[in-house]
């Protein structure tokens, strides 16, 4: 298997016209898989945290936080309100104390009125973000075609944690095991380990389940 070089800034728009032709060298096509997943890596942590975000504010238990929030904030207000008064002598009229709370509710209704609005601007950008992610797993699963797949066929049986360390750790553990896990569902890969959901897990804690069991999951080719 070729060392894996530093990632430069090559465009990789063209992936399926320059890789059709094999105008690519090996050691280009490593390159351009590394720059891939990092996209792909950042776009899938910005999707999960989208994700969680939309559930915590959004949610369906989600009115009863905002209510929660809201009664925070009105603490919150109180407090520095105080401390003004206690710091600097600033002592404010009943009349403005009102004031200011009101327009706080003011603020906290129009935000509650528009919560839907709000929830429909974060789902497209989740959309975006499910794009955005997608399209950098095809990239990357048509540059290791030419590249990481051939090798990972030559070589078999290679354990996840053995391809880990070949490429200086160069890739996220959960990287190359969405990668293979593409060979795996085609067949043309055994993985000799049971399930494991790091899928759906948020990268870095996919990347702490995995690197539990890398060295017992043990990729055998089957051509």
């Amino acid at each position: 298997m070729p060392s894996v070089a530093k990632p430069d800034s090559l465009d990789a728009k063209d992936i399926n016209d320059e890789n059709s032709n094999g105008s690519l060298p090996r050691t280009k096509l490593y390159e351009r898989l590394k720059q891939r997943e990092h996209s792909w890596w950042q776009s899938r942590q910005q999707l999960i945290n989208r994700k969680e975000r939309k559930m915590f504010w959004y949610g369906e238990n989600s009115l009863m936080m905002w209510f929660l929030w809201q009664l925070v904030s009105y603490v919150i207000v109180a407090m520095l309100l105080m401390l003004l008064s206690k710091l600097l002598g600033i002592m404010l009229p009943l009349w403005q104390y009102v004031a200011l709370f009101t327009l706080q509710t003011i603020i906290f209704l129009v935000m509650l009125a528009a919560k839907g609005q709000m929830a429909n601007t974060l789902q497209r950008k989740i959309d975006k973000d499910e794009l955005l992610r997608e399209e950098a797993m095809n990239e990357m699963i048509i540059l290791a075609e030419d590249s990481l797949y051939p090798d990972v066929h030559a070589h078999a049986p290679l354990s996840l944690r053995e391809m880990y360390e070949y490429f200086d750790k160069s890739f996220h553990l959960a990287s190359l095991h969405c990668l293979l896990k593409r060979e795996v569902d085609a067949g043309r890969l055994i993985l000799t380990q049971k399930h494991i959901e790091a899928e759906i897990l948020p990268p870095d804690l996919a990347d702490d389940e995995l690197n539990e069991h890398a060295s017992e999951m043990i990729y055998k080719s089957t051509l």
